[in-house]
């Protein structure tokens, strides 16, 4: 563990025993996580809303047109890294795993432009730096009770029958099977009695550019003594989230910095709050970056024997939206 790190998790034991307020944001591979007391947050570096907790007054906009446009990855490089992924998944070495790739956006937005316009359960922007406007939920806390909500399997809701599309998709029940399985295990590491509460429940989400069904299922246990005031701990356990990594987790992740070719940063790292009680938490998908190139949308989606690269390939593209108000 880092020294980063480390001090990261001191903090939010020490906060957590304290029941003292704060954000916080871990990125993927745990190299530059922030943790912030509430009561010091700056709102010109870091503004954030976690599932209506937020740090900022609504923001009026004008009805002016906005401009989005979507340089994909381009196919050959995708497919060239799908088709690795499927040799290690002949081999044995994964059975699920979450390829993304970054691509070029245009917007006639700044990032926190594109951060207000934007509606969704968990959103930051930070420093000028990324804007994330998510509808996964990581974990949340409530008494000794944890729960997570896997998010696997996605459709255009446009499409004829699109519900029982999505719900009678072999390569998805696979995919999603797989998840649940995979955040059960997660949760087992930190509590006890863990079970599936709803498995397979559907979102309707709209975007920029059309509507879109995402299914998930919900997971709860009993936090362990040990982990009840230690959020540090406790998430640093989960970590990285599973939807987001694959199965098995340790193995699959050595693949996937393997074939990506790039760093992830905070992108499908966590972000959330702990609010003296309890932790509301958000997984960092749905994300766009500035760089010196410009700005780039992470995204890609879960790869199993059963997945064809053309469907993933229009898949991430598909998840490169904003989910505008």
């Amino acid at each position: 563990m880092s020294i980063a790190t480390g001090n990261f998790r001191e903090k939010m034991n020490r906060w957590g025993r304290e029941r003292r307020p704060f954000f916080f944001m871990m990125d993927f591979d745990l190299r530059q996580p922030v943790v912030v007391p509430l009561d010091e947050i700056n709102p010109e570096e870091i503004l954030y809303d976690i599932n209506g907790h937020r740090n900022f007054a609504e923001k009026q906009f004008s009805d002016n047109l906005v401009n989005f446009t979507v340089i994909p990855v381009s196919r050959m490089r995708y497919c060239q890294a799908f088709s690795l992924v499927q040799q290690h998944i002949r081999r044995g070495d994964t059975f699920l795993l979450n390829l993304t790739f970054p691509s070029r956006v245009e917007s006639n937005l700044h990032l926190k432009q594109i951060f207000f316009h934007s509606n969704a359960k968990y959103k930051v922007y930070f420093q000028d730096r990324f804007v994330c406007f998510s509808p996964e939920i990581f974990v949340q806390t409530a008494d000794n009770i944890i729960r997570s909500f896997p998010m696997k399997g996605t459709i255009d809701a446009r499409q004829e029958n699109a519900r029982a599309k999505l719900l009678a998709s072999e390569k998805e029940l696979a995919e999603h099977f797989t998840i649940v399985d995979l955040i059960r295990n997660d949760l087992s590491g930190v509590a006890g009695k863990v079970k599936v509460a709803r498995f397979r429940y559907i979102d309707h989400i709209k975007t920029n550019k059309n509507e879109i069904l995402q299914m998930s299922s919900e997971i709860i246990g009993q936090i362990r003594e040990e982990y009840l005031h230690a959020p540090g701990d406790l998430l640093l356990k989960m970590l990285p989230a599973g939807s987001i990594s694959g199965a098995p987790k340790k193995k699959t992740l050595e693949i996937i910095r393997q074939v990506e070719g790039y760093e992830r940063g905070f992108y499908t790292g966590i972000m959330g709050i702990f609010d003296g009680e309890g932790i509301d938490s958000g997984v960092m998908i749905r994300f766009i970056e500035k760089t010196p190139d410009g700005l780039v949308y992470k995204s890609g989606g879960g790869i199993t024997a059963q997945s064809l690269c053309e469907e993933e390939y229009n898949e991430l593209i598909e998840k490169i939206y904003v989910p505008f108000t």
